[in-house]
Protein backbone atom coordinates (compact mmCIF):
# COMPACT_ATOMS: atom_id res chain seq x y z
CA UNK A 1 0.00 0.00 0.00
CA UNK A 2 1.15 3.53 -0.81
CA UNK A 3 -0.15 6.96 0.15
CA UNK A 4 -2.01 7.16 -3.15
CA UNK A 5 -4.01 3.94 -2.69
CA UNK A 6 -7.22 3.18 -0.79
CA UNK A 7 -7.04 0.48 1.86
CA UNK A 8 -10.81 -0.11 1.77
CA UNK A 9 -10.89 -0.46 -2.00
CA UNK A 10 -7.87 -2.75 -1.86
CA UNK A 11 -9.66 -4.99 0.64
CA UNK A 12 -12.83 -5.02 -1.44
CA UNK A 13 -10.91 -6.10 -4.53
CA UNK A 14 -9.15 -8.77 -2.51
CA UNK A 15 -12.57 -10.08 -1.40
CA UNK A 16 -13.68 -10.36 -5.02
CA UNK A 17 -10.49 -12.18 -5.99
CA UNK A 18 -10.80 -14.60 -3.08
CA UNK A 19 -14.42 -15.37 -3.97
CA UNK A 20 -13.55 -15.77 -7.65
CA UNK A 21 -10.99 -18.42 -6.70
CA UNK A 22 -13.50 -20.68 -4.96
CA UNK A 23 -16.41 -22.72 -6.28
CA UNK A 24 -18.25 -23.05 -2.97
CA UNK A 25 -18.06 -19.52 -1.57
CA UNK A 26 -16.54 -18.30 1.70
CA UNK A 27 -17.99 -17.44 5.10
CA UNK A 28 -17.38 -14.16 6.89
CA UNK A 29 -15.04 -15.96 9.28
CA UNK A 30 -13.04 -17.49 6.43
CA UNK A 31 -12.72 -14.13 4.70
CA UNK A 32 -11.71 -12.51 7.97
CA UNK A 33 -8.86 -14.99 8.38
CA UNK A 34 -7.71 -14.70 4.76
CA UNK A 35 -7.74 -10.89 4.81
CA UNK A 36 -6.30 -10.55 8.31
CA UNK A 37 -9.08 -8.20 9.44
CA UNK A 38 -11.92 -8.52 11.94
CA UNK A 39 -15.40 -9.76 11.05
CA UNK A 40 -16.95 -6.27 11.30
CA UNK A 41 -14.73 -5.03 8.47
CA UNK A 42 -15.69 -8.04 6.35
CA UNK A 43 -19.41 -7.49 6.99
CA UNK A 44 -19.08 -3.87 5.81
CA UNK A 45 -17.13 -4.88 2.71
CA UNK A 46 -19.69 -7.54 1.78
CA UNK A 47 -22.64 -5.22 2.40
CA UNK A 48 -21.13 -2.62 0.07
CA UNK A 49 -20.30 -5.16 -2.62
CA UNK A 50 -23.81 -6.64 -2.33
CA UNK A 51 -25.34 -3.22 -2.98
CA UNK A 52 -23.58 -3.26 -6.35
CA UNK A 53 -24.50 -6.92 -7.00
CA UNK A 54 -20.82 -7.83 -7.09
CA UNK A 55 -21.27 -10.26 -4.21
CA UNK A 56 -24.21 -12.33 -3.06
CA UNK A 57 -24.75 -14.47 0.01
CA UNK A 58 -26.64 -17.76 -0.14
CA UNK A 59 -29.08 -19.03 2.49
CA UNK A 60 -26.20 -20.61 4.37
CA UNK A 61 -24.42 -17.27 4.64
CA UNK A 62 -21.58 -18.11 2.27
CA UNK A 63 -20.48 -15.22 0.07
CA UNK A 64 -20.05 -15.76 -3.65
CA UNK A 65 -19.29 -13.61 -6.66
CA UNK A 66 -22.49 -11.92 -7.89
CA UNK A 67 -23.67 -11.56 -11.45
CA UNK A 68 -23.04 -7.82 -11.14
CA UNK A 69 -19.45 -8.52 -12.13
CA UNK A 70 -20.74 -9.31 -15.60
CA UNK A 71 -21.90 -5.72 -15.94
CA UNK A 72 -18.34 -4.49 -15.44
CA UNK A 73 -17.54 -5.67 -18.92
CA UNK A 74 -20.35 -5.24 -21.43
CA UNK A 75 -19.04 -8.02 -23.61
CA UNK A 76 -18.77 -10.63 -20.85
CA UNK A 77 -22.40 -11.70 -20.82
CA UNK A 78 -22.64 -12.05 -24.61
CA UNK A 79 -19.39 -14.02 -24.53
CA UNK A 80 -20.87 -16.44 -21.98
CA UNK A 81 -23.83 -17.03 -24.27
CA UNK A 82 -21.58 -17.35 -27.29
CA UNK A 83 -19.39 -19.91 -25.55
CA UNK A 84 -22.41 -21.99 -24.57
CA UNK A 85 -24.29 -21.87 -27.88
CA UNK A 86 -22.60 -24.78 -29.74
CA UNK A 87 -23.27 -27.22 -26.90
CA UNK A 88 -26.82 -25.93 -26.41
CA UNK A 89 -27.59 -26.13 -30.13
CA UNK A 90 -26.32 -29.70 -30.30
CA UNK A 91 -28.32 -30.64 -27.21
CA UNK A 92 -31.55 -29.09 -28.53
CA UNK A 93 -31.28 -30.81 -31.91
CA UNK A 94 -30.27 -34.14 -30.42
CA UNK A 95 -33.02 -34.31 -27.81
CA UNK A 96 -35.65 -32.37 -29.76
CA UNK A 97 -36.32 -30.07 -26.81
CA UNK A 98 -35.56 -26.51 -25.78
CA UNK A 99 -32.06 -26.27 -24.29
CA UNK A 100 -30.89 -23.56 -21.92
CA UNK A 101 -27.98 -22.24 -19.90
CA UNK A 102 -29.10 -20.92 -16.52
CA UNK A 103 -27.04 -18.93 -14.02
CA UNK A 104 -27.66 -17.98 -10.40
CA UNK A 105 -28.81 -14.42 -9.79
CA UNK A 106 -29.37 -13.95 -6.07
CA UNK A 107 -32.09 -16.38 -4.99
CA UNK A 108 -33.26 -16.85 -8.57
CA UNK A 109 -32.31 -18.89 -11.60
CA UNK A 110 -31.82 -16.73 -14.71
CA UNK A 111 -31.87 -18.20 -18.22
CA UNK A 112 -29.06 -16.45 -20.11
CA UNK A 113 -29.02 -18.54 -23.30
CA UNK A 114 -31.77 -20.57 -24.94
CA UNK A 115 -31.82 -22.70 -28.11
CA UNK A 116 -35.00 -24.24 -29.53
CA UNK A 117 -34.93 -27.31 -31.79
CA UNK A 118 -35.54 -26.72 -35.50
CA UNK A 119 -37.12 -30.03 -36.48
CA UNK A 120 -39.90 -30.62 -33.94
CA UNK A 121 -43.58 -29.87 -34.56
CA UNK A 122 -43.88 -28.22 -31.17
CA UNK A 123 -41.67 -27.40 -28.19
CA UNK A 124 -41.76 -25.42 -24.97
CA UNK A 125 -41.30 -21.65 -25.40
CA UNK A 126 -38.51 -20.66 -23.04
CA UNK A 127 -36.84 -17.28 -23.40
CA UNK A 128 -33.53 -15.81 -22.30
CA UNK A 129 -34.21 -13.55 -19.35
CA UNK A 130 -36.76 -15.93 -17.81
CA UNK A 131 -36.42 -16.08 -14.03
CA UNK A 132 -37.69 -18.47 -11.42
CA UNK A 133 -36.84 -19.43 -7.81
CA UNK A 134 -33.91 -21.78 -7.41
CA UNK A 135 -36.18 -24.14 -5.49
CA UNK A 136 -38.45 -24.69 -8.52
CA UNK A 137 -37.59 -26.27 -11.85
CA UNK A 138 -34.79 -28.58 -12.89
CA UNK A 139 -32.32 -25.78 -13.67
CA UNK A 140 -32.40 -24.30 -10.17
CA UNK A 141 -32.63 -27.61 -8.36
CA UNK A 142 -29.58 -28.93 -10.23
CA UNK A 143 -27.60 -25.94 -8.92
CA UNK A 144 -28.83 -26.49 -5.37
CA UNK A 145 -28.00 -30.19 -5.60
CA UNK A 146 -24.46 -29.33 -6.70
CA UNK A 147 -24.07 -27.06 -3.67
CA UNK A 148 -25.20 -29.86 -1.38
CA UNK A 149 -22.81 -32.37 -2.92
CA UNK A 150 -19.93 -29.95 -2.45
CA UNK A 151 -20.93 -29.49 1.17
CA UNK A 152 -21.31 -33.18 2.04
CA UNK A 153 -18.99 -34.69 -0.59
CA UNK A 154 -21.54 -37.31 -1.63
CA UNK A 155 -21.71 -38.77 -5.15
CA UNK A 156 -25.00 -38.63 -7.01
CA UNK A 157 -26.58 -39.15 -10.42
CA UNK A 158 -25.31 -35.78 -11.61
CA UNK A 159 -28.58 -34.43 -12.98
CA UNK A 160 -32.04 -33.37 -11.80
CA UNK A 161 -35.48 -34.17 -13.21
CA UNK A 162 -38.71 -32.26 -12.56
CA UNK A 163 -42.25 -32.35 -13.88
CA UNK A 164 -44.80 -29.55 -14.06
CA UNK A 165 -43.02 -27.21 -11.63
CA UNK A 166 -42.76 -24.20 -13.95
CA UNK A 167 -45.32 -25.02 -16.61
CA UNK A 168 -48.16 -27.56 -16.57
CA UNK A 169 -47.38 -30.55 -18.73
CA UNK A 170 -43.72 -29.69 -19.13
CA UNK A 171 -40.84 -31.60 -17.64
CA UNK A 172 -37.21 -30.68 -17.36
CA UNK A 173 -33.76 -32.16 -16.91
CA UNK A 174 -30.65 -30.23 -15.93
CA UNK A 175 -27.07 -30.79 -14.85
CA UNK A 176 -24.88 -28.27 -12.98
CA UNK A 177 -21.83 -26.50 -14.35
CA UNK A 178 -18.83 -27.79 -12.46
CA UNK A 179 -15.30 -26.48 -12.21
CA UNK A 180 -15.99 -22.97 -13.50
CA UNK A 181 -14.52 -20.56 -10.97
CA UNK A 182 -16.95 -17.90 -9.78
CA UNK A 183 -19.88 -19.18 -11.85
CA UNK A 184 -22.87 -21.16 -10.61
CA UNK A 185 -25.20 -22.47 -13.26
CA UNK A 186 -26.73 -25.42 -15.04
CA UNK A 187 -27.47 -26.70 -18.53
CA UNK A 188 -30.74 -28.39 -19.25
CA UNK A 189 -33.71 -29.06 -21.45
CA UNK A 190 -37.43 -28.49 -21.04
CA UNK A 191 -39.97 -30.54 -23.00
CA UNK A 192 -43.66 -31.30 -23.31
CA UNK A 193 -43.74 -34.88 -22.15
CA UNK A 194 -45.12 -37.07 -19.38
CA UNK A 195 -41.69 -38.51 -18.66
CA UNK A 196 -38.11 -37.61 -19.51
CA UNK A 197 -36.53 -40.23 -21.81
CA UNK A 198 -33.82 -42.23 -20.07
CA UNK A 199 -30.95 -40.98 -22.21
CA UNK A 200 -31.68 -37.29 -21.55
CA UNK A 201 -30.01 -37.23 -18.14
CA UNK A 202 -26.67 -38.39 -19.49
CA UNK A 203 -26.99 -36.05 -22.47
CA UNK A 204 -27.52 -32.90 -20.37
CA UNK A 205 -24.54 -33.88 -18.22
CA UNK A 206 -22.43 -34.14 -21.35
CA UNK A 207 -23.62 -30.72 -22.54
CA UNK A 208 -22.93 -29.20 -19.11
CA UNK A 209 -19.36 -30.51 -19.27
CA UNK A 210 -18.94 -29.02 -22.76
CA UNK A 211 -20.20 -25.62 -21.63
CA UNK A 212 -18.01 -25.69 -18.52
CA UNK A 213 -14.95 -26.42 -20.64
CA UNK A 214 -15.85 -23.55 -22.99
CA UNK A 215 -16.11 -21.14 -20.05
CA UNK A 216 -12.83 -22.06 -18.36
Amino acid sequence: MTAETSQTLDRGLRVLKLLADTDHGLTVTELSHKLGVNRTVVYRLLATLEQHALVRRDLGGRARVGLGVLGLGRQVHPLVREAAMPALRSLAEDIGATAHLTLVDGAEALAVAVVEPTWTDYHVAYRAGFRHPLERGAAGKAILAARQKVAVAEPGPGYTLTHGELEAGACGAAAPLLGVTGVEGSVGVVMLSEVVPERVGARVMEAAREVAEALR
